[in-house]
């Protein structure tokens, strides 16, 4: 017998949230790590938030935000509505079925003080430590590398220091650059100041960006460490000895892993300067890297495992939304990615101990 469709809505629910999500939901374990992450971090909460007043949003929006990048939802606009009418990102926050959503406006308003570098390096110091803690890292073979990331910021914005002439008139005015010598040196972005001209292979189009750096553990293929700087021809180079700078606290022998690119004496022997030996995928003239390095089996092995470095990068621009930034300048930047590349080790980690399983979602 065909039924019908009932649209007369109940009064009253006396199912819960909890019984909503399905115990084997991955997020539910990943709700108690961040809820318990979230605990140790009161005083650096405490910090950014005011003795008096009203009540503002609860620095578990932080949850929320961590469900922007898990999900790929573009905007917070769409983020507070989805979590109005999706039961699973109510129970995730927090909020209950008739608990009322944050504003969108009040939502990206506090993003401003909780969405920063400061805390968003806490939050990634955390879950490092959580994985140093379950032994998932090691201290003594690492990986490192750089990508562009697209700055908020359209060609159009690139003008002259001295430039003082109005814009044409027109939301998307026509402008043409023939015959015009554009460099980093004599323009910069009136969008984003911190944005470079830069394009980090022969062949490739010149785009305005930033240049973000990682170093990953060769052990399971987490991320220890982040970095945001210029787009420039030497700042991988350079953002890897600080990271590396960072990790200098044991006196065990250490390896880094890197391509071509960092294949310089600079780079070679100030690596050597920390007592670390340069795994560097050599060049065919002028390699600063000799054969006491690549006669050794560690040294190739190493080539190989830096390779995953790359899966980190792809999950931040294709799940993370970070293949173009919506912020403006670097502070805002490495909040975002340290908080995607944060989320990254969670999700790796998850898969790693066997409660991640994308196909329960």
């Amino acid at each position: 017998m065909r039924g019908k469709p009932n649209f007369q809505g109940a009064m009253f629910s006396y199912i819960s949230l909890e019984e909503r999500v399905p115990a084997r939901h991955p997020l539910r374990k990943l709700r108690a790590v961040v809820d318990a992450l979230l605990a140790t971090m009161h005083q650096e909460f405490e910090a950014v938030y005011a003795r008096t007043g009203r009540p503002s949003v609860p620095p578990e929006m932080l949850q929320a935000l961590l469900l922007q990048i898990l999900f790929s939802i573009r905007s917070e606009r769409l983020l507070v509505e989805a979590i109005d009418y999706n039961l699973l990102y109510r129970w995730f926050v927090g909020l209950n079925i008739d608990d009322k959503v944050w504003d969108h406006s009040t939502f990206s308003a506090n993003r401003e003080r909780l969405f920063n570098e400061g805390l968003a390096r806490a939050f990634f110091d955390r879950v490092r430590h959580m994985a140093e803690w379950a032994r998932l890292i090691s201290d003594e073979h690492f990986s490192v590398d750089g990508t562009l990331i697209d700055a908020w910021a359209s060609h159009k914005s690139f003008k002259r220091r001295d430039d003082d002439s109005s814009t044409p008139p027109g939301r998307n005015p026509t402008v043409d650059f023939t015959g015009q010598s554009r460099s980093n040196a004599t323009h910069t972005s009136t969008t984003d100041a911190d944005a470079r001209l830069f394009k980090k292979a022969e062949g490739d189009k010149s785009r305005l960006c930033h240049m973000a750096h990682i170093l990953m553990d060769n052990r399971h293929g987490l991320v220890v460490d982040v970095e945001i700087t210029h787009a420039s021809g030497t700042a991988e180079r350079e953002a890897a000895l600080k990271m590396l700078q960072r990790q200098a606290h044991t006196r065990r022998r250490r390896t880094v892993g890197a391509d071509k690119g960092y294949d310089c004496h600079a780079f070679v022997q100030g690596c050597r300067k920390l007592g670390i030996t340069p795994h560097v995928a050599a060049r065919s003239k002028y390699s600063a890297i000799d054969a006491r390095t690549t006669r050794h089996a560690g040294y190739h092995k190493s080539l190989r495992v830096r390779k995953r470095i790359e899966e980190a990068f792809g999950w931040i621009k294709t799940v993370g939304g970070l293949a173009k930034t919506k912020l403006i300048g670097h502070a805002k930047l490495a909040g975002q990615a340290l908080l995607c590349f944060a989320a990254y080790n969670l999700i790796r980690m998850g898969c790693i101990g066997g409660w991640w399983d994308a196909h329960h979602a």
